[in-house]
């Protein structure tokens, strides 16, 4: 049986492996070039640990561990001098024990390295048109290629084109959350000596944290919807340019400077997705397409990847019942998703406070630590 997955990040490498490893035939189709690798480390949780540990997976994420468990518990609030006015708590409440955190690099590589070579990856290719014919579903790409697939798998993302083709604009389904952000590696002389820091102007909050050997940077700005494309990173970055070139203090100026040369910028809106179906026919969407929590839940990635786990698990024992399938996979899954999305406008408020009352607030309802 045949399986087009549309996107090769998280949630597109776990379906590809899943579904080979149940029997399907697997394409999998990228916009990219190549395996997009940029982002902020990651919390790989919960039940999620147990699917990496069916993947054959679980003791090389643990060898990639970031050494957050040797990090302080706090991220650090600190004024335009660098003293610390406040600390909020670093970690989320651990779905298990063994919750660890991981570059999203690292993850997308041995995702990468668990899918077998009877999957057939295409790269700088995406789908341009979707045609369900009721016993297929037939699909025609931007190169001027076609197929003809059993199952369309919609895993392009919080942007997914498969769900514009399929379910409808955009707009209709992603809620922005007034926030942008901007994550980055930076020089190690940036680095924050193994601890995390924040600093908040109104609207706008830059934070530094040290991972293993490496020091990451974040932009995270107040905004309505901006209109820009998603592909261009030149813009994202100048976007970021122009919202913080009337901020000053901290370590701002500084970070800019790191912004100029950066190599792995990766820019985006904190948005959620919600729908009330996930899917059409023989399409379903997975992962961010279907229901993004946003960065702020800590969740996008144990989803993406238990969706994975039991959206390949029902189409294997559905006999062919799509219907069946998609449904069981909704029903297993709209408890978690809920519970992930839940709560995030609380933590959006903690980190980006929008005026000089709220982040005076925070900092008395979240004293520093010395």
């Amino acid at each position: 049986m045949s399986i087009l997955i549309s996107g090769a990040s998280i949630a597109g490498l776990a379906a590809a492996q899943r579904f080979s490893a149940r029997g399907a035939e697997v394409t999998v189709v990228e916009r990219a070039l190549e395996l997009r690798r940029s982002g902020a480390p990651i919390d790989v949780r919960g039940a999620a640990l147990d699917v990496a540990a069916d993947m054959g997976i679980r003791d090389m994420l643990a060898a990639h561990e970031t050494g957050a468990a040797q990090r302080s518990a706090f991220t650090h609030i600190v004024d335009e001098n660098g003293e610390k006015v406040g600390a909020l708590p670093t970690e989320l409440p651990q779905d298990s024990p063994d919750d660890l955190e991981i570059f999203r690099s690292d993850l997308i590589d041995i995702l990468h390295g668990a899918v077998g070579p009877e999957v057939t990856f295409i790269y700088g290719d995406s789908i341009q048109e979707v045609t369900d014919t009721g016993d297929a579903v037939e699909v025609g790409f931007a190169s001027g290629r076609s197929g003809r697939y059993e199952v369309l798998v919609g895993a392009d993302g919080i942007h997914s084109g498969t769900r514009r083709l399929v379910f409808g604009p955009e707009e209709r389904f992603r809620r922005h959350l007034g926030v942008y952000y901007g994550i980055l590696s930076l020089p190690a002389e940036l680095g924050a000596d193994g601890e995390a820091f924040l600093y908040s102007v109104p609207g706008r909050s830059v934070l530094i944290g040290d991972y293993a050997a490496r020091a990451m940077g974040g932009f995270l700005f107040r905004s309505p919807e901006i209109a820009y494309d998603y592909h261009d990173v030149e813009q994202q970055r100048q976007l970021v340019f122009d919202e913080y070139s009337s901020a000053r203090g901290w370590k701002i100026a500084e970070m800019l400077d790191a912004l100029k040369q950066s190599e792995d910028f990766y820019f985006d809106s904190a948005s959620q997705v919600h729908m009330d179906r996930w899917s059409s026919g023989r399409v379903v969407l997975l992962g961010d397409s279907a229901f993004a929590p946003s960065f702020f839940s800590g969740q996008g990635t144990p989803l993406a990847m238990i969706g994975a786990d039991v959206l390949a698990t029902e189409w294997a024992t559905c006999d062919g019942n799509l219907d069946r399938a998609f449904g069981r996979y909704e029903q297993a899954m709209r408890p978690q998703v809920d519970r992930a999305q839940g709560g995030v406008p609380q933590a959006r408020d903690r980190v980006v406070p929008a005026t000089r009352e709220a982040i005076e607030a925070r900092n008395q309802q979240w004293p520093p630590i010395r």
